[in-house]
């Protein structure tokens, strides 16, 4: 561009030199018209090779590239570079967008790419057997229009893509199907939709076996525990060598009873698909009852305090929460060595409200706490079975939270204790207009 500039720049300066000294030589009018003259050829040899190089833009080809003369062949030269360059570079690009896919197509799951208004730019074999969509026809439709599950276009509304859900699918009933929505790129998103039929059957069948398993123990427990405590109570039935022996079998049989009600317990949340019933929770009340049961566990083994806001209730299962608040604090007096302090604590945190168990117990490390609410696991398996605790509590106490739309928060640090936090969303708070208890 600099080059060409100096080139108008020198053929001006010639041209007025030309013309002066015609000046000189003829007169002014003379050398005015000449030089209007070589002005107006000039801006004409432009205007025929701009034409040239508008006319070649329409359907730009590097065989029908003009020549150019002058100038305009160093200008027609930089093009033809620039379109070999950008050939090139739409080779590769169309390449590497066939092998994508044709990557996709030979996946499993289904996958189907949205813009940013949601409609359907591109989708793989599998998407349109699973979701019923037509790449021919369906390119350019909103999804929306397609996929008429109304959890679905919420889910999509919502922008909270953190986790998939899960759909039947309209094509075949008995078909299940978990939808999640990655967005990347300037507002576009890749939805990729999975069958899990299998894996929901088999967890369908596994809460089934446990629940009938749990069931059909409870029974056979419950008699087999109150022959031994008929038993230990009656004068000279058991035999003093032999009264150690019946203390063990009354403890044992007692924590296997409670793993078969967690057991049921838990499969019965799992089971249900339907939100609590909501009805408005005395929260302090129902605390003062957790705090009656801590106690009565504890035995006056920890020093145990309630701060709770009297005027702050919940919109939720009563009797889910007493058991998941109850689970929270059972743990703490079981992880807690004699003479420890737990704090229960009912309180406003910004727009969520917060029920949280600070306990001055033995910690946890960082590695396990992601997997404390898994079933059945412990940091320690020879403290929890001095415990007695089940492996279960902290399922419940997460299945139950989600069905409020809760969360749980865990913090610790190895000899210092632990905070469990269980936080519940601003749309189940109540508010009542009473004082601050303590």
């Amino acid at each position: 561009m600099q080059d060409i500039r100096w080139r108008a720049f020198w053929l001006a300066i010639l041209a007025a030199f030309l013309c002066l000294i015609l000046w000189s030589m003829t007169s002014a009018i003379t050398a005015l018209g000449v030089f209007t003259l070589l002005v107006l050829c000039y801006l004409a040899y432009h205007l025929f090779w701009l034409h040239k190089l508008t006319f070649w833009l329409k359907k730009p080809s590097l065989s029908t590239i003009p020549q150019g003369k002058g100038i305009w062949e160093d200008v027609f030269a930089a093009l033809y570079h620039e379109q070999r360059r950008l050939g090139h570079s739409q080779t590769q690009l169309n390449s590497a967008l066939d092998r994508f896919r044709n990557a996709a197509s030979a996946l499993p799951d289904g996958v189907v790419l949205l813009n940013g208004s949601d409609d359907i730019e591109w989708c793989n074999p599998p998407a349109e057997i699973q979701l019923g969509l037509d790449l021919v026809h369906d390119v350019g439709q909103p999804i929306s229009y397609l996929v008429r599950h109304t959890e679905f276009i919420h889910y999509l509304q919502d922008h909270d893509y953190l986790e998939p859900i899960k759909l039947k699918s309209l094509r075949y009933p008995d078909a299940t199907l978990e939808i999640q929505v990655v967005p990347f790129g300037d507002n576009q998103k890749l939805m990729i939709s999975r069958d899990i039929s299998h894996l929901e059957k088999l967890d369908h069948m596994r809460r089934d076996f446990i629940a009938n398993v749990s069931h059909e123990l409870r029974t056979p427990l419950t008699v087999v525990g109150g022959f031994l405590e008929t038993l230990s109570d009656m004068d000279g039935a058991v035999p003093e060598s032999s009264r150690n022996y019946f203390a063990m079998m009354l403890e044992q049989t007692g924590r296997m009873r409670r793993l078969v009600e967690d057991l049921l317990t838990l499969s019965q949340l799992e089971s249900s698909q339907s939100v609590p019933q909501d009805s408005e929770i005395d929260i302090p009340a129902l605390l003062n009852m957790v705090m009656t049961d801590s106690q009565s566990l504890s035995n006056g083994r920890h020093h145990i305090t309630l701060q709770a806001d009297s005027s702050l209730c919940l919109s939720g299962a009563a009797e889910e929460l007493h058991s998941a608040f109850g689970n929270l604090v059972s743990n703490a007096i079981r992880y807690t060595p004699q003479g420890g302090e737990i704090a229960l604590s009912w309180q406003m945190r910004g727009h969520e409200a917060v029920f949280s168990v600070r306990d001055s117990g033995i910690g946890i490390e960082q590695q396990h706490i992601d997997r404390l609410t898994e079933r059945f696991y412990r940091v320690d398996r020879s403290r929890s079975r001095e415990t007695g605790g089940t492996g279960l509590g902290l399922s419940i106490v997460k299945h139950i939270l989600t069905r409020h739309q809760a969360r749980l928060e865990i913090q610790s640090e190895p000899g210092k204790g632990s905070t469990f936090s269980a936080i519940f969303p601003a749309a189940r708070i109540v508010h009542k207009q009473t004082a601050l208890l303590q």
